[in-house]
């Protein structure tokens, strides 16, 4: 370890970005940055420990990660999507879309899973991980506290993303009712498989009772959109579906940042709110009213030129009631005429002896 250089780091970097993942794809800038953030950590508890002295790692530079923009199918995108096949990294269902792919998977097992997903936005681990002691379905709220984590075909149990992420979800009664429904569905479940079931205490289970790998629920899914014909999501886009549509009914950012765990409120504006065009055209009439209704309490002045002969630039009198002028006094008067100013001072008294 001592001998390892910063040359050899930015080789393995280099490897690595123009390296294929498993879906045909190389690594995002973001993958590699968080790459570079473990392999800093580990060299520089190495650091402490004495075994080396510097950490080549932190001189690494890399392309700066750009935080994916959420675009809604609009029906311009959609038909782009089918005539030519361009479709955005990150897009998001309208309303319309969501409904019908929930009437699309109406008879699915994991139907509950897929609603909890779409509506109160829990991510893929923590959906897998959820367990029945999570959840309070008298008083309608989830606990995130643990989240199932796909390290190939090994799958670990561990806490939630961020500490931000270990939250209390609200749940609607729609969303209680349909997960005592799947309650009531793993029962029966159980009493088929008998002897083989599984007792994980997992929400989300395969048939024999066993906790569900968190690559299955994203294949499966995948699958289920292919199959409804609707333009194409990942798993991972009901998330961001999920803010989108509790930030159109009203909800501040603060709140979809705490539905969503967040740690930063600037990850919630930046990336999870695409703002549906159905806003956008409720927006557009608020603003209208608003400058109509201000038109109709202030109506303008109209100004209109009379008829008649035009005026000559020369002054004109002023026509009309004119200003009343202040009285002059007689003195003032007098003055003002050139009349010669007369004494009218008292006789002077001789006082008698």
């Amino acid at each position: 370890m001592g001998e390892l250089t910063g040359r050899q780091v930015a080789d393995m970097f280099h490897t690595l970005g123009s390296t294929n993942n498993r879906w045909g794809r190389p690594p995002t800038p973001a993958t590699l940055h968080r790459i570079r953030a473990t392999l800093r950590g580990a060299l520089n508890a190495a650091i402490r420990e004495g075994l080396i002295r510097d950490n080549p790692a932190r001189y690494i530079e890399l392309p700066s990660p750009r935080r994916p923009q959420a675009l809604v199918w609009t029906d311009h995108r959609v038909t782009a999507w089918r005539e030519r096949g361009e479709r955005s990294a990150v897009a998001v269902w309208t309303v319309q879309q969501l409904v019908a792919f929930f009437g699309f998977v109406a008879d699915d097992r994991l139907y509950a899973m897929w609603w909890l997903i779409a509506l109160r936005g829990l991510r893929r681990g923590e959906a897998a991980g959820l367990r029945w002691t999570d959840l309070d379905l008298d008083h309608r709220v989830i606990v995130i506290g643990q989240q199932r984590i796909a390290c190939g075909r090994t799958v670990a149990v561990g806490p939630p993303k961020t500490a931000s992420s270990r939250r209390v979800i609200a749940l609607d009664r729609v969303t209680a009712r349909l997960l005592r429904t799947h309650l009531r569905q793993q029962r029966a479940e159980h009493h088929t498989a008998g002897d083989a079931w599984q007792d994980s205490g997992y929400v989300f289970t395969t048939p024999d009772g066993a906790p569900l790998h968190p690559d299955y629920l994203t294949r499966r899914f995948h699958r289920l959109v292919d199959l409804s014909g609707l333009p194409p999501v990942r798993l991972h886009d009901l998330r961001h579906g999920a803010a989108t549509l509790a930030h159109a009914t009203g909800a501040d950012l603060k709140t979809v940042q705490e539905l969503l765990g967040h740690a930063s409120i600037v990850l919630t504006a930046d990336t999870y709110t695409s703002v549906l065009l159905d806003l956008h055209f409720k927006t557009a009439e608020a603003v209208a009213r608003l400058v109509l209704a201000a038109a109709a309490r202030n109506p303008a002045k109209r100004h209109r030129t009379p008829a008649g002969p035009e005026k000559s630039a020369a002054p004109q009198p002023a026509s009309g009631p004119q200003p009343r002028r202040p009285k002059r006094s007689r003195r003032a008067r007098t003055r003002r005429q050139g009349r010669p100013r007369t004494s009218h001072g008292r006789p002077t008294k001789i006082k008698t002896t």
